[in-house]
């Protein structure tokens, strides 16, 4: 087969380019430039032409032809736009499923078929897996339970996955290392990447700020609304939080931001139990295939919150409007309107959506209403048991029980 790989300079893409020329395909590597050197012009330095450089390194060393797509403009306008405008609604966004679908499978894959290159499939890094049953595919996790990526995939659709390739999904993170030494592959002790990808060695705060500025206001107990500090602007804060509040007397953990009247709330950590929740809302969700059997009378299946590498047990109930009600076994502390709830069966990862709303406590969910804002929607999400909207902002350290963090930006 003729190959476009997905070649970012890390360890994860060197590997999947080398096993599959090892394979005997003709293999292409693209190097997809993101960063947008104006607009973040004075806020720091990104590693691109660093990554670029191992790039090239590598192909040189495989022999591989190696061409450099530029995608800054449709990456600022399908992911930055999007996470910007996400971070103002005071919702958790995640670039990196959106940058999944919408650029590296949704324009960079357009380029492709337009340029009429005769390629058959596009490649990448990711650890996950894929399977076609019945005519259709799926998507699988990736063997290492800590590097799985398809939370991060469950976005794409039949037409992407029969395009994709994963050459990874099979090995452990461990295996990739062993083997890249042994390929003397030039990125094999380069570190993993964490965060962002088109921020680079920017801080989060300072890429922030340069779209939406400070806007600072109290920070106050949930339990009785006693100010306790100040904050920055609520884009600065998640859901879950506990580090960088500058609050004494804690811990203290971020359980809803108000926009339109620009409090954060907080509750102390030995009353954090009461504010976990077990029930939220998918109003559209998207399903890789088709939707689970038995989901108008519910179903018991699996459910990631964030990217870690175990998943919650859940029953999954259809809705009326086509959204599902997603009620966990185990109450959460930390679920944040935007952030993506991943579907998975098994092995199987079914897709998902964005959180609509924070669930309220266990034991009151019944009685309580959840709003219907998406990503794609301007909505407020509101936490009903105050009147209040529960929002938080992605790329904030430390949230309640995550151990899996971003996604490695390289790949």
């Amino acid at each position: 087969m003729r190959i476009a790989v997905l070649l970012s300079g890390g360890v994860d893409s060197s590997v999947a380019l080398r096993l599959l020329q090892q394979e005997g395909h003709e293999v292409v590597a693209f190097y997809l430039k993101v960063w947008l050197e104006d607009e973040h012009a004075g806020l720091g330095d990104c590693p691109w032409q660093e990554d670029l450089e191992y790039a090239r390194a590598v192909c040189e060393q495989a022999g591989v032809p190696l061409e450099v797509a530029s995608m800054q403009r449709q990456y600022h306008r399908r992911v930055v736009e999007w996470t910007i405008a996400e971070l103002a609604a005071g919702r958790t966004p995640s670039p990196d499923v959106v940058c999944n679908r919408r650029i590296k499978l949704g324009a960079f894959l357009e380029r492709l078929e337009r340029a009429g290159g005769g390629f058959d499939r596009v490649a990448s890094g990711h650890y996950a897996r894929l399977e076609r049953r019945g005519g259709r595919w799926r998507l699988l996790k990736g063997v290492d339970p800590v590097k799985d990526q398809s939370y991060f995939l469950h976005r794409l659709d039949q037409r992407q996955l029969a395009r994709c390739l994963f050459p990874l999904g099979g090995l452990t993170k461990r295996r990739v290392r062993q083997l890249a030494r042994r390929m003397e592959l030039p990125t094999r002790d380069r570190p993993d990447s964490q965060g962002i990808c088109f921020l680079g060695r920017i801080r989060y705060d300072d890429f922030v700020r340069s779209y939406l500025d400070e806007r600072p206001g109290p920070i106050r107990d949930v339990d009785g609304g006693r100010l306790l500090g100040r904050h920055r602007g609520p884009w600065f804060y998640t859901i879950g939080q506990r580090k960088g509040l500058g609050l004494g007397g804690g811990p203290w953990y971020v359980v809803a931001k108000d926009l339109a009247t620009n409090v954060i709330w907080v509750v102390h950590g030995s009353r954090l139990a009461a504010r976990r929740r077990d029930l939220f809302r998918i109003p559209e969700p998207h399903w890789i295939d088709r939707p689970p059997r038995g989901l108008e009378r519910g179903v018991e299946l699996a459910v990631k919150v964030r990217h870690a590498p175990a998943a919650a047990a859940c029953r999954v109930v259809a809705a009326g409007d086509g959204g599902v009600t997603v009620r966990l076994a185990e109450p959460d502390a930390g679920l944040a309107g935007g952030q993506p709830a991943v579907l998975y069966d098994g092995e199987v990862c079914l897709g998902g959506g964005p959180i609509a709303t924070e669930a309220m406590p266990a034991g009151r969910a019944e009685s309580q209403k959840s709003c219907t804002g998406t990503p794609e929607s301007s909505d407020l999400c509101y936490d009903t048991a105050r009147g209040c909207p529960t929002m938080g902002g992605e790329g904030v350290p430390e949230r309640i029980g995550s151990t899996g963090g971003r996604q490695p930006a390289r790949d």
